[in-house]
């Protein structure tokens, strides 16, 4: 256990760095694994971990999800999302804030990338905001919050990787994602208006928009409608599995984009060139990610945990709580998609333990991991929107999260105390 400890601190300090992540667990986990066996026997486990990922027909959904999010990306439907949202929301005090968000979860919804949803809308939202006198902390805060919610709203690569290491139904954690990720669209809009009523002139109401015209900028999104509607619901009822589902998504996105008028030669071409170099960023660190996990299990750590646990007279809920709590400070140093690989190998056995339910801990574990996205000093979110409008800065973005970090925060609370919530839709699948 204590070695594993060790490759643990090593992988922290290594991060904090530069080195990049998936070639850093790699490198920990062969000289750990050679260590307690041979380098012979290390080199092999991480060919053949290689191979059999590479191989996977479960991860074949990932490049289809990224290559749907980014046709979608690409067919400059953000601006109508954020204007159908803004013609129910916009009129109201904070308003342009909300409809950012709700924007972000239907973005979210056909997207998938937290990173992809926070640049996108913020390209579109942040100089509306300003335009109409929003502080730039709301104005951004919404953005980096909203974009968290890419990871959660179905399809999400990052349940899928959750499945895969678990053995847990893909199907079921998306339809688990669901009403998860409307209590978190909720809970945001409830935070921007307590900012507005802290500070009314954070968030001045726009323009009224008559009925006619709500009914005309609803009407233009409903392709992403229909795109969300065909890939969740055929889950869901049964008709195709998630594998299938992600091709089907893949191909009613190009269709969205041909109609469009977007799709050109050119752009196709940077479109599967972005797809391919996202889709081999995941490989390699979920290859690296397991390769570590080998080290750390065969270096007794989750055994020795595990047992610690049984041992300790405190009731499951405290263990759970502690174990949501080593989740939040990771997330000040580690990205999403680490903090699963790196965790899950240890925390998923202890949960099995307790006696919970994987689904219903794989939508905790996904939550709490947003809120990585946007907690200091790495949070992406943050990052991203900060570089895209410099004059704003890093620290009013920070300051601007604050009160989305609290929603977070109750949010997990509510799932952790009603199971339900994740757990309705996921018992009532065929």
């Amino acid at each position: 256990m204590f070695a594993g400890i060790l490759g643990f601190l090593a992988l922290i300090g290594i991060s904090l760095a530069g080195a990049p992540m998936a070639f850093a667990m790699l490198a920990i986990g062969l000289v750990g694994f050679a260590v307690f066996k041979d380098l012979n026997a290390a080199l092999y486990m991480a060919g053949q971990i290689a191979y059999e990922t590479a191989q996977n027909y479960g991860l074949s959904v990932v490049p289809m999800f990224v290559l749907m999010g980014n046709l979608i990306n690409h067919s400059r439907l953000s601006k109508e999302l954020y204007d159908a949202a803004n013609a129910f929301l916009g009129h109201r005090r904070g308003g342009l804030a909300m409809a950012t968000i709700a924007a972000c979860g239907g973005f979210a919804a056909v997207c998938g990338s937290s990173v992809a949803t926070a640049a996108t809308l913020g390209k579109v939202a942040i100089p509306e905001m300003r335009r109409y006198g929003y502080a730039d902390t709301l104005a951004a805060g919404s953005v980096a919050a909203g974009g968290t919610l890419g990871i959660l709203i179905p399809p999400s690569v990052v349940m899928v990787i959750y499945g895969i290491l678990t053995s847990t139904d893909i199907g079921k954690l998306f339809a688990a994602g669901i009403l998860p990720g409307i209590l978190g669209i909720l809970l945001y809009m409830a935070a921007v208006r307590w900012v507005v009523w802290r500070d009314p002139a954070a968030g001045p109401p726009g323009p009224l928009t008559a009925w006619p015209a709500r009914w005309i900028a609803l009407r233009n999104v409903w392709a992403v409608a229909g795109l969300f509607l065909m890939v969740i619901g055929g889950i869901y009822a049964g008709i195709f599995t998630p594998t299938e589902a992600a091709g089907i998504g893949a191909f009613g996105a190009f269709v969205i984009a041909l109609m469009r008028g977007t799709l050109s030669v050119p752009v196709m071409l940077q479109v599967l060139s972005e797809t391919v170099r996202t889709t081999a960023v995941l490989f390699m660190v979920l290859i690296g990610g397991l390769v570590f996990s080998n080290f750390v299990n065969i270096a007794g750590m989750p055994a020795a945990i595990s047992a610690w646990v049984g041992g300790l007279d405190v009731p499951p809920a405290a263990i759970l709580v502690t174990i949501i709590c080593i989740y939040v400070l990771l997330g000040c140093v580690l990205e999403s998609m680490t903090m699963i690989l790196l965790t899950i190998p240890v925390f998923f056995p202890i949960v099995q333990q307790l006696g919970y339910d994987p689904v219903w801990f794989g939508i905790i574990v996904v939550v709490v991991t947003e809120v990585s996205l946007i907690t200091p000093p790495v949070g992406l979110n943050v990052f991203v929107i900060s570089g895209m409008f410099r004059d704003i800065g890093t620290a009013n973005v920070f300051r601007g999260i604050a009160p989305f970090i609290v929603a977070d925060i109750v949010r997990i609370a509510i799932l952790v105390m009603v199971p339900w919530i994740v757990l309705v839709l996921p018992s009532m699948m065929r």
